[in-house]
């Protein structure tokens, strides 16, 4: 090889050895960085979920999840969500507050499925705290969320592994932290805002709601029902789900965990809490969305949902199935039972009660 060929080679191979030790240099830069933002959020989330942390006492669950320790990474759970409305304006407080969202989730990690079943807060059940039947918001007010959980349990005849309430403050912080979430408005509504005292205006269509406008959506009833709302607020909870999953909400999570801050109660341990995260690695699992079906009903001078006995019948064999609790006696049941029942909408916290007087 030449003298002036071997400078040549030689420089290029300090150049490309350059460019190599800067490339280094700047993916060890980069994975530092994302190794510390990695930290920052563990020892951010992990705070926040102390202080969300709450137990529920004396509680009698037909749950035998703390017991069990079980693992939402490898175990069949449920999870019920409750939303209520304890801001300063109604003076009522989270102990007092009816509860204006509940659904239940249900997980089968197995199965790489969630069913996500929306209760209406007018439903007629049974409430084991008072030991008589009222409109199923009214548990919280009574006895809190233990109250609640027992109340969803005597219905549905399933065990509640875990709890998760929010307010309307943590629901509008959330979605405005993950930069809105794209939905269906169904039609035009001039609905109270999450104080009561001013207004928000929807228009229909395809668009992107920021967390008040997300919130007055998953509020509103007047032009539709109770089981049209929880629709509504099911298909919020997924347009969350997908913003929360894409590349761009990566950045935003310690945002969301800050707006999440003391405006949620849960019973979850932060080592559970991972394990759920562990779940949904691989893809947000398929999320099945259910009803409960049934009438109007004047016949006392207040309005209740009568709930109707064959659906939730029907409802609580699909959930019982797919928590492993029975064997899948009639698999044709949960399939196009799911199917049937599908409704496409979700949100986890919502409404001020329309009816003041609790009996």
């Amino acid at each position: 090889m030449k003298r002036n060929d071997y400078k040549k080679a030689k420089k290029k191979s300090s150049k490309t050895r350059l460019i190599l030790k800067i490339g280094l240099v700047l993916a060890i830069a980069v994975f530092l960085t994302v190794a510390a933002y990695g930290v920052t959020l563990h020892k951010k989330a992990e705070l926040a979920a102390d202080r969300a942390y709450e137990p529920i006492k004396d509680r009698t669950s037909r749950s035998t999840a703390k017991e069990d320790n079980i693992q939402p990474a490898k175990d069949n759970v449920s999870v019920l969500l409750i939303g209520v409305d304890d801001s300063e304006d109604r003076k009522q407080g989270d102990s007092n507050s009816r509860a204006d969202a509940l659904l239940v989730a249900t997980l089968n990690p197995k199965q790489k499925t969630v069913k996500l079943l929306s209760i209406p807060r007018d439903s007629y059940v049974y409430i084991p705290e008072v030991d008589y039947k009222d409109k199923i918001t009214h548990a919280n007010a009574y006895g809190g969320t233990k109250a609640t959980i027992e109340t969803v349990e005597e219905m549905l005849d399933i065990p509640i592994d875990y709890y998760l309430k929010t307010n309307f403050n943590a629901f509008i912080d959330v979605v405005d932290a993950l930069g809105g979430v794209e939905v269906e408005v169904p039609y035009e509504r001039i609905e109270k805002d999450e104080t009561d005292t001013g207004t928000i205006h929807l228009m229909p269509g395809l668009q992107v709601l920021d967390g008040r406008h997300a919130l007055a959506l998953a509020r509103t009833r007047k032009l539709d029902n109770d089981i049209e709302r929880g629709k509504r607020q099911q298909m919020i909870i997924e347009a969350m789900m997908d913003q929360a999953k894409s590349p761009a909400a990566i950045t935003k999570f310690g945002d969301v965990i800050d707006a999440l801050g003391d405006n949620i109660k849960t019973d979850m341990k932060y080592n559970e809490m991972l394990s759920f995260l562990e779940y949904a690695k691989g893809g947000i699992p398929s999320v099945d969305t259910l009803t409960l079906e049934g009438d109007d009903d004047w016949s006392t001078g207040v309005y209740y949902w009568k709930l109707n006995d064959e659906d939730l019948q029907q409802k609580r064999l699909i959930l019982q199935s797919h928590l492993g609790l029975i064997s899948s006696l009639a698999p044709d049941i949960d399939d196009e039972a799911s199917s049937d029942i599908v409704g496409s909408t979700k949100s986890v916290v919502i409404s001020p009660s329309e009816d003041t007087d609790v009996k």
